[in-house]
């Protein structure tokens, strides 16, 4: 076990041995002034019921003592953060906390996306701890969130036949910019937290559009080419998966391919290929002891138990102790 917070270990141990301290180096004279002398002191202290009682009280300044050290020492463990003991937040793939961003470069009447965008809603329900986002090709739609029902209401909205197309994606034309796959794809990174570097969360980006958006002979240039988003995604860490409507694109096979994705065709078999990509999620950041980033998990559970325990076995001893 390893403490995060030591400095908050010692600042318990320290005061313990204070108040221990105070209490040991008390002056009782003042106490002592105020006992009244008895007679034949020696006869009653051998008396049965004397040395049962005083047998009762020992024990129960010295299980009330030990519950109470248990206990200090419980919260001063838990406020140090601990590491390394077992714990109910131990990450395994199912459970390792994900994000995921959605990344539509198709047009809401395009099947693939519509079938898409159906997909998570009907599955959102069952996540856990994973975060979900949407970006279409100039805004993001939704983003990163847990809020389930919130999303599963865009998603659903969005694959409907009442879905704003205008809302999703706004018609936009520039004089000097035209927009590449990898400006969508830089666009959608963008929306995880702190992406310019790895975080403890899994994170992937499901890409649903044309390998190419700009046409033969467009002159005007893009924002980002294949190498800086492959720079943009290893940096983040972020798995890129695509489903390509139409022919497929070398760079983005590539993109995939390095950042552990896959990069499967949106024909009709649109639910097979997710259940693919699912399948095959970004490996776990955590390990029992540290994540990918460097920090350790923290791993409370036993401590606390320890000192909830304690408190409960001190209040029924209470109890018992008065009958």
């Amino acid at each position: 076990m390893d403490l995060t917070w030591i400095v908050a270990a010692i600042a318990g141990c320290v005061a313990l041995a204070v108040c221990i301290a105070l209490v040991l180096l008390r002056p009782m004279d003042a106490e002592r002034r105020h006992l009244r002398p008895l007679a034949n002191v020696g006869r009653l202290t051998r008396l049965p019921e004397y040395v049962r009682a005083k047998r009762a009280r020992t024990r129960d300044a010295v299980i009330t003592m030990a519950l109470l050290v248990v206990m200090f020492a419980g919260a001063v463990i838990v406020s140090a953060r601990p590491t390394g003991l077992p714990t109910s937040a131990r990450q395994s793939d199912g459970g390792d906390p994900e994000d995921i961003m959605l990344c539509i470069g198709a047009p809401l009447s395009n099947q693939a996306v519509t079938e898409t965008l159906r997909y998570f809603a009907d599955r959102v329900d069952g996540f856990g701890t994973q975060r979900i986002g949407l970006t279409s090709p100039n805004r993001r739609v939704v983003p990163l969130t847990r809020d389930y029902q919130y999303a599963k209401a865009a998603f659903a909205n969005y694959a409907g036949p009442a879905g704003s197309s205008e809302a999703f994606s706004p018609t936009l034309s520039y004089v000097d910019y035209a927009e590449s796959v990898e400006d969508q794809l830089a666009l959608c990174l963008t929306g995880f937290p702190d992406f310019d570097r790895q975080a403890a969360q899994r994170r992937s980006v499901i890409y649903v559009g044309p390998g190419e958006l700009r046409s033969a002979g467009e002159r005007r240039p893009a924002l980002f080419d294949a190498d800086r988003v492959r720079v943009l995604a290893l940096a983040a860490g972020v798995q890129v998966n695509a489903l390509v409507v139409g022919p497929q694109s070398a760079s983005l096979t590539a993109l995939t391919r390095d950042t552990g994705g896959q990069s499967l065709p949106a024909d009709s078999a649109v639910t097979l290929r997710l259940n693919a990509i699912r399948d095959s999620p970004p490996e776990p950041k955590f390990s029992e002891v540290e994540t990918a980033a460097g920090a350790s998990i923290e791993s409370p559970d036993i401590p606390l138990a320890i000192a909830l325990a304690a408190a409960l076995a001190l209040t029924a001893w209470s109890v018992v102790r008065r009958r």
